[in-house]
C-alpha cells in the first residue's frame, strides 16, 4: 500500500487537538466549558511532547531513518510536528485573547496585570506575598559554583537577572520555582460572582526583589519544560517489571528535555542561558503571546463560584429500573443480559456489582482487571474488603498504564496487604482488557457473573467519558471469563475462546475475517456494510483491508473520535467522522452488516497495532436482540449528529457536519432521552452560521 494513502499518526492527531480547541470558540458551549478545551489542548499536548515527540527524538538521536506507514522518517516527522503546533497554539493564544477573555470580562472575570493595580490592591497582594507566598519559595544562584539544577517538568519556574553586586561586575542569573501547591489565579477580595484575578507568577515577579536582598530584577522571565517521559524498561518478569516501574518514574525527572516555552516577550539573554542549560536548540523553543500553561481555566476558572449559569446545567445519571427494584444484584443479572451507557446510565451498579460480591457470604471468589482507577477508588476497597473475609481474590493491575504506574503500584501493595492475588500485568504485553468474574455459589451450583466493558473501573472518569458495558451470566462467556483470567495469570498468554475474543493472538484475525466477509458478500450482491466507533485508527493492515472493502462497494462509516490514518480519498462510500463535545467518547463498537443479520461486537481495543499486537484485550459479542437494536440506534444517532460532528473530507482534513434541518448535539440528547427512549431533535429559533468552518 501506498504511503500516500496513509496518513501520518502524529499529524493527524494533531488535527484531533483543533477540534477539541475549536470547542472553546462553539457558542453551543457555556463560556466557562469553553475554558475547558482551552486547557484539554494545553494538556494534550504536554503528554503529546512526552510521549509522542519524545519517542522521535529518542528516534533521531539514536540515527534512525526508518520511514513510518506514511513514509516519513523520524526528523521528517518532528518538523512537520513543530511546524504544525507552532500553528496550533498560535490560534490557541489568538482565541484567548482575542475571544476568551474579553468574553470572561463581560461576564465580570477580569485578569489584571501589576500595571493595572491600585495602592489597595498591590498592598493586598503584597501581605499575600508575604504570608503565603514567599515561605514556599528557593531562590537559586547560577554560577559557575551553583551548577544548573533539575529542573521539574511541566512546572513553571521563573527566570531571573539581577544586576551585578559590585561596580564593573557581571549581572547575576537565578531561578525561582512558582509553587504547583497555591492557585495559579491569585484572586482579589471582591465578594461572589466578581472576579478580579493575578496570576501567581506575576504576584512573584513584582515582589521577587525581595528574595535578594531588595535588588531589583533586571528582568524576570517565566519559562517552562517538557521533558521526555518515553522510556525503554525490562518487563521480562514481575519483579522485574516493579523494579523497573519504580525506575522509569525517577527517570522521567531527568529525561531529555523536548519543549522549552517562553513568553514571546522573553529577554534574549535569558533565552540564551537557558538554551545553554538545558541544552535545547532554537527548534525546541515555542514563543507564547500569553501566559504559560493554560490549564488554570480548567483547575480553576472552570468551578469559581457564583458563575453557575456559564457552565453545562448538572445531570443526573439514570438508574436502570431493574437495578432500582431492591433485589440483590445477582438476581437482577440472573433475569437477563443488561447493558449500560456511561454517563447516561450510571456507574453506581458497577460499583455495587463488586461491593455486594465483596460481602456476600455465597460469593467464592472475584476476579477482575485494573487499567486506571481513582484516587479513593470503591472497588478497591471492596476487593481488600473481600479478601479480609477470606474470598479468593485476583486483580490483575497494569502497573504500566502511562502516567499512572505509581498510583497503581500503590494499589498493587494495598490489595496485597489484604490479601488479594496480585499480579502485575503479563509480562511484554500491557493488559488492557476490562472484565470482572464473581463466582457464586448457589442451589444449582457455581454460578458465574461477569461485566465487560470498554472503558476502565474508574468511578470519576465514568462521569466524564462515554463507554458501554454488559451484564451478564451467560454460561459461556462465564466459562470464556476463567478461561481468560486462567491464562493470563498463569502463562501470559491468552487461549481461544467459545464467545470472547482476544489480542494478541486472536482478536486481528477476527477483525480480518469479519470484514473479508462484508467483501465477500458486496461481491455476491448481499448487503455488506461496517459500521466502527473507536478512539483512534492507525493499524496499516487494516486499513489497507478496508481499502478493499470500500473498493469492493462496502458501505463503510467510522466514527474516530481521535488519530485517524485512513484517507476518504475517492471513496463515497467511505465515511469518517468525528464527534468532540461535552463528554469524551470512549467507547469501541463494531458493527458488521452480515447479510442482515447483524453482528455487534464491544471492545477494550482500538485498530492500532499496539492494541492488536501488544496488548491483552478483549472484544466481546452483544447477542440480545433489544441490547443489539439499542446499540445499533445508538451509533446511528452518532451518524446524525450535526452539531458536534466532523467529517473528513476527501483531502483528509476535516470540517464541522454542515448545520442543515433539524439540529441534533447526540450528547446533550441522551442526558435529556429516557433510558432506552428515542432522543428528540431540536431546531432552535437562530443558527450561528459564522462559526468557522474547521481545519
Amino acid at each position: 500500500m501506498s504511503p500516500k494513502k496513509i496518513i501520518n499518526r502524529e499529524l493527524s492527531w494533531l488535527q484531533f487537538n483543533d477540534r477539541v480547541l475549536s470547542e472553546s470558540t462553539n457558542p453551543d458551549n457555556p463560556l466557562l466549558e469553553r475554558g475547558k478545551f482551552i486547557s484539554i489542548t494545553t494538556s494534550n499536548l504536554d503528554e503529546f511532547f512526552m510521549v509522542r515527540v519524545g519517542s522521535l527524538v529518542r528516534s533521531v538521536d539514536e540515527g534512525s531513518e526508518k520511514e513510518d506507514p506514511s513514509g516519513m522518517t523520524p526528523a521528517e516527522q518532528l518538523s512537520a510536528i513543530w511546524q504544525e503546533v507552532r500553528t496550533q497554539v498560535d490560534k490557541q493564544y489568538s482565541i484567548l485573547r482575542h475571544q476568551y477573555l474579553p468574553a470572561l470580562s463581560q461576564e465580570g472575570i477580569h485578569f489584571l496585570k501589576p500595571t493595572m493595580l491600585h495602592a489597595d490592591q498591590k498592598q493586598f497582594l503584597s501581605d499575600y506575598y508575604d504570608q503565603e507566598i514567599q515561605p514556599l519559595l528557593t531562590p537559586r544562584a547560577i554560577d559557575d559554583r551553583r551548577p544548573f539544577p533539575l529542573l521539574a517538568s511541566k512546572a513553571l519556574h521563573l527566570a531571573i537577572i539581577l544586576p551585578p553586586q559590585n561596580r564593573g561586575g557581571s549581572s547575576r542569573f537565578a531561578l525561582v520555582t512558582v509553587p504547583s501547591t497555591l492557585p495559579r489565579v491569585t484572586l482579589l477580595p471582591m465578594g461572589v460572582g466578581k472576579v478580579r484575578g493575578v496570576l501567581l507568577e506575576d504576584v512573584i515577579g513584582m515582589f521577587v526583589s525581595r528574595l535578594f536582598g531588595g535588588a531589583k530584577p533586571v528582568c524576570c522571565v517565566p519559562f517552562r519544560i517538557t521533558r521526555n517521559a518515553d522510556f525503554y524498561y525490562n518487563d521480562s518478569n514481575a519483579t522485574m517489571l516493579i523494579n523497573e516501574m519504580r525506575k522509569n518514574l525517577k527517570r522521567r525527572r531527568w529525561g531529555k528535555v523536548v519543549r522549552l516555552e517562553l513568553p514571546d516577550h522573553a529577554d534574549v539573554r535569558v533565552i540564551g542561558k537557558l538554551k545553554k542549560y538545558l541544552g535545547v536548540t532554537e527548534n525546541e523553543i515555542l514563543t507564547v503571546h500569553g501566559p504559560l500553561n493554560l490549564n488554570y481555566f480548567m483547575k480553576q476558572i472552570s468551578s469559581l463560584e457564583g458563575f453557575d449559569h456559564l457552565r453545562f446545567s448538572p445531570f443526573d445519571s439514570r438508574m436502570d429500573a431493574r437495578f432500582a427494584e431492591g433485589k440483590s444484584v445477582f438476581e437482577t443479572i440472573s433475569q437477563g443480559d443488561i447493558f449500560l451507557h456511561h454517563p447516561y446510565d450510571s456507574f453506581d451498579p458497577v460499583v455495587r456489582f463488586v461491593c455486594e460480591a465483596a460481602d456476600d457470604p455465597d460469593v467464592m471468589a472475584i476476579k477482575q482487571t485494573l487499567y486506571r482507577v481513582s484516587g479513593k477508588s470503591p472497588i478497591v476497597a471492596a476487593l481488600s474488603r473481600a479478601a479480609q473475609q477470606g474470598k479468593q481474590v485476583t486483580v490483575l493491575i497494569e502497573v504500566r498504564a502511562r502516567f499512572d504506574e505509581e498510583n497503581n503500584i500503590n494499589w498493587c501493595q494495598e490489595l496485597e496487604k489484604a490479601g488479594c492475588h496480585v499480579f502485575y500485568g503479563v509480562p511484554k504485553l500491557k493488559t488492557h482488557s476490562k472484565i470482572t468474574l464473581v463466582v457464586r455459589k448457589e442451589e444449582s451450583g457455581l454460578k458465574r457473573y461477569v461485566h465487560l466493558a470498554t472503558g476502565n473501573y474508574n468511578d470519576v472518569t465514568a462521569r466524564l467519558y462515554t463507554d458501554m458495558g454488559l451484564f451478564t451470566c451467560d454460561e459461556t462467556i462465564g466459562r470464556d471469563a476463567g478461561t481468560f483470567f486462567n491464562t493470563v495469570t498463569g502463562y501470559g498468554e491468552t487461549s481461544p475462546m467459545e464467545k470472547l475474543i482476544s489480542a494478541p493472538n486472536h482478536m486481528r484475525k477476527s477483525f480480518k475475517d469479519l470484514i473479508k466477509q462484508e467483501i465477500k458478500n458486496a461481491e455476491e450482491g448481499i448487503p455488506a456494510a461496517i459500521t466502527a466507533k473507536m478512539n483512534s485508527l492507525c493499524d496499516p493492515k487494516l486499513i489497507k483491508l478496508l481499502y478493499k472493502a470500500a473498493d469492493a462497494g462496502v458501505h463503510i462509516h467510522l466514527i474516530v473520535r481521535g488519530i485517524c490514518c485512513i484517507k476518504k480519498g475517492k471513496y463515497e462510500n467511505l465515511h469518517v467522522r468525528s464527534i468532540v463535545g461535552r463528554f469524551l467518547e470512549h467507547a469501541r463498537v463494531f458493527i458488521f452488516e452480515n447479510g442482515g443479520d447483524q453482528k455487534v461486537y464491544l471492545a477494550s481495543a482500538d485498530w492500532m497495532p499496539r492494541n492488536l499486537d501488544k496488548r491483552v484485550e478483549l472484544m466481546f459479542p452483544i447477542e440480545d436482540n433489544a441490547i443489539k437494536a439499542r446499540i445499533m440506534a445508538t451509533i446511528q444517532d452518532e451518524l446524525q449528529d450535526n452539531l458536534k460532528a466532523w467529517e473528513m473530507k476527501k483531502n483528509g482534513k476535516y470540517r464541522r457536519v454542515d448545520r442543515d434541518g433539524a439540529l441534533l448535539n447526540v450528547q446533550e440528547a441522551r442526558i435529556l432521552s429516557p433510558a432506552d427512549g428515542e432522543i428528540e431533535l431540536h431546531t432552535p429559533e437562530t443558527i450561528d452560521k459564522t462559526e468557522e468552518e474547521g481545519i
